[in-house]
This record gives C-alpha cells, sequence and structure tokens, in this order.
C-alpha cells in the first residue's frame, strides 16, 4: 500500500527506523527545496524574498497544508516557534476566555513534561491563586469539575501511547465550563485528529516526529474559529501585530489566527516542511492509522512470544494507543543502545521504557519482522551487558 511513499525517504541502507514518533526520517524532496530557497530565493533575492517568494505568508500558508491533517478548517491553524512556545500561547489564551473565578489548570502524568513546565511557570507568573493539578490519565474524566478553568492534555502519552479521547473529554470540560488544550505532538500524521468534530478550543504540535520536517521544525498552533478574533495572545510579537510595519508603539492584534505570530518565521525550516508535507498528497491518514495498528499489534505478539523478559508498557487494545509501542525493562537504556548498535533505531524514555514507533509510509511487515529479530537476539544473549551501553548519552 505505501511501497511508492517509502520510497520518497531518505533510509539509510542497514536500518530499522522505529523512531519516527521522535524525528521523521528525511524526505527526498526536502535537501532540494531546502536548496532552492537559499540560493534561489535568499541567494538572488535576498530581502525582497519576503514579497517576492511569499516568505511573510509561509505560516499561514503552510499551516493550511497541516490543518487538514489535524481535522481542522482553513484559516484556523499557523506556523512558527517551538511546541513549548505554542503550548504556552494556547494555555494563556485558554486562560484568558475561562470563566471569571476559575485557578485550575487540569493535566495529566502522562502529559509531556515541557507542557507541564510552561503551565507551571505561566500560573507562577499569573499568580492569584492559580493552580496547575496534575492526576493520573485515568483519573483526568473524574477530575473534570466547575473548578477547572482548562483541560490541558497530550492525546497520545509521549512514554507509552496511551490515547486519550479527545471528544469526548473535551465534551466533559466544556459542560463543566472549561476550556480544552490539546498537545498533539505524537498525534499529528500518526492517526486522524478531529479538532473542529471534536470541539477543541486550542491545539499545538510539532512537526519533525511524524510530519517529518526536520529536527527543530517549526511548531503549529490551532485556535478555534469561534475564538480566532478575541482570544488574546500573551506573546505580543511584532508579527501577530494587525500592521507589523506601521511599527505603532501600542499592540494591536491581527485578525484571525495570524495574531498567534510571534518573531520571524523560519523560513528555511519551512521549506524543508513544506517539501514534507508534499509526501502527504494523496494519503488517506485512516489508512495510515489501519496500517500502523496492524503492524504494531504483529511486533506486539512476536515480542511478547519470543522476549518474555520485556513487559509490554503500552495499552493492549490498539484503539487506545497511538502509533507507538513500549516495552519495560529494567536495563531499558542499555538494551536500546545495543538494538542501536545493530541497526535498529528505537529510543529510552526514563525510567525504563524501550519505545518504538509504527509509520506506514516507510515501515512494513518485513521492517518489523526484521525489528523482533535482532530484539530477541539481543534479549536471549544478553547483549545489552556491556559496559559502553550503560554509558548515557545527552540524548536518549
Amino acid at each position: 500500500m505505501f511501497e511508492a511513499t517509502k520510497a520518497k525517504f531518505e533510509l539509510p541502507e542497514g536500518v530499522i527506523y522505529l523512531d519516527g514518533n521522535s524525528l521523521g526520517p528525511l524526505p527526498k524532496g526536502a535537501a532540494g527545496r531546502v536548496a532552492r530557497t537559499m540560493t534561489e530565493e535568499w541567494g538572488k533575492r535576498l530581502i525582497r524574498g519576503w514579497n517576492d517568494a511569499g516568505w511573510m505568508a509561509a505560516p499561514e500558508r503552510i499551516g493550511d497544508r497541516i490543518a487538514p491533517l489535524v481535522g481542522a478548517p482553513a484559516g484556523s491553524v499557523t506556523m512558527g516557534d517551538t511546541l513549548s512556545i505554542k503550548m504556552f500561547q494556547a494555555l494563556a489564551a485558554a486562560l484568558g476566555l475561562a470563566p471569571e473565578g476559575r485557578r485550575v489548570v487540569l493535566s495529566d502524568e502522562g502529559n509531556f513534561p515541557t507542557d507541564l513546565y510552561m503551565a507551571d511557570g505561566l500560573l507562577a507568573a499569573l499568580g492569584g491563586g492559580h493552580e496547575l493539578k496534575v492526576v493520573a490519565p485515568e483519573a483526568v474524566e473524574d477530575a473534570i469539575d466547575e473548578s477547572v478553568a482548562v483541560l490541558m492534555l497530550t492525546e497520545v502519552d509521549y512514554r507509552t501511547g496511551r490515547l486519550h479521547d479527545m471528544a469526548r473529554l473535551t465534551a466533559k470540560a466544556h459542560a463543566a465550563g472549561a476550556l480544552a488544550v490539546w498537545d498533539l505532538a505524537h498525534s499529528a500524521g500518526a492517526l486522524p485528529i478531529d479538532l473542529e468534530g471534536a470541539g477543541a478550543d486550542f491545539a499545538a504540535g510539532c512537526t519533525y516526529k511524524y510530519l517529518n520536517g526536520g529536527p527543530g521544525a517549526p511548531a503549529f498552533i490551532y485556535v478555534a474559529p469561534r475564538w480566532a478574533d478575541v482570544a488574546r495572545p500573551i506573546l505580543s510579537g511584532w508579527l501577530g501585530h494587525e500592521a507589523p510595519f506601521a511599527f505603532d508603539l501600542d499592540y494591536r492584534p491581527a485578525p484571525g489566527v495570524a495574531r498567534m505570530r510571534v518573531g520571524t518565521p523560519p523560513i528555511i525550516a519551512l521549506a524543508s516542511l513544506d517539501a514534507a508535507l508534499d509526501v502527504w498528497d494523496g494519503i488517506s491518514l485512516a489508512e495510515v492509522r489501519r496500517v500502523s495498528l496492524a503492524l504494531s499489534e504483529r511486533f506486539i505478539a512476536e515480542v511478547e512470544a519470543r522476549c518474555p523478559m520485556l513487559t509490554l508498557a503500552s495499552p493492549r487494545d490498539g484503539a487506545e494507543r497511538g502509533s507507538q509501542v513500549s516495552f519495560r525493562h529494567p536495563e531499558g537504556y542499555a538494551i536500546m543502545q545495543a538494538l542501536i548498535a545493530r541497526g535498529l533505531i528505537g529510543d529510552f524514555r526514563a525510567p525504563d521504557a524501550l519505545r518504538f514507533g509504527f509509520t506506514p509510509l516507510y515501515i512494513d511487515e518485513g521492517d518489523v519482522m526484521a525489528a523482533v529479530a535482532i530484539l530477541e537476539e539481543v534479549m536471549a544473549g544478553r547483549l545489552w551487558d556491556r559496559p559502553e551501553y550503560r554509558k548515557r548519552a545527552r540524548v536518549t
């Protein structure tokens, strides 16, 4: 089904890449697109590129390419900055729209830490009794009550792949008078998302994982159309101004989602992402989801049969998982280094999770079976039990 898309990626010989949930591989069209942006646009047009090459409009244009992948209408997504900044913006805007007197931001222990850090910093700066309440993932629904101002969740747990029901939890938040902010870092490009249908108020996501935009690729932010002209951006950046080149001393937010722009858009990085999004032309996310579940189910069954010393950390029911699978082992870090040394690239998440991503755009059943064979070899022979595999690198 996806043979043609696999040919669109640079995949090193002798490598099985099950880490697209952390950094997607290089699309073959990206290097040429970046080179043209640098030589033909920047090189020849210089500063004229902002007008002649459409650089200034790139965040909204590329946002409109991402919108269908996350179930958002045109004009509701823009690009720029990092996921941490976009989540900070989304949370601050949601708090500004919450009912008077609400002070609680509700999240869960499976949320990506940067979201919790940004929320903690924002609430500390706001003062006034604001509280970040963090509960177990399975306790979220019962914790939504009339004290909550904003529900802030990562749709797919970065460590285990557990999948939240966005529509149900958003509806519960709205029924309690709260707003819902979603982090789509591990779901955008991995499974069908319906932000509009679920009624989400705000969402943000990175583009270097399943969307293959490259390391440090800019993040996106979604603002529901009902809030687009009333949400107050806490980061009142120059390019979120209604008329940046009027150079007014007073800030007036731009109409719509453009008010969530902050600084100068990263044009070269956006060129890489733009090329990566070409891969998605004509691709059905429903089919991506179907195949990713089939691949991950096969992986789980084979690993449990052949590596009984590993414990499944992800939900067993595929409907409750994203597109990644984690197994636990006390020596998880060393095991992952041994796998990488043999050409199977996944990643490790503390304290003990070996994490593998299943992306049908370039992973097939043959890759899965080859990966299981390497894992079985490493586990059966305790090949991970070497000093060099225990030495922690800066990035795990």
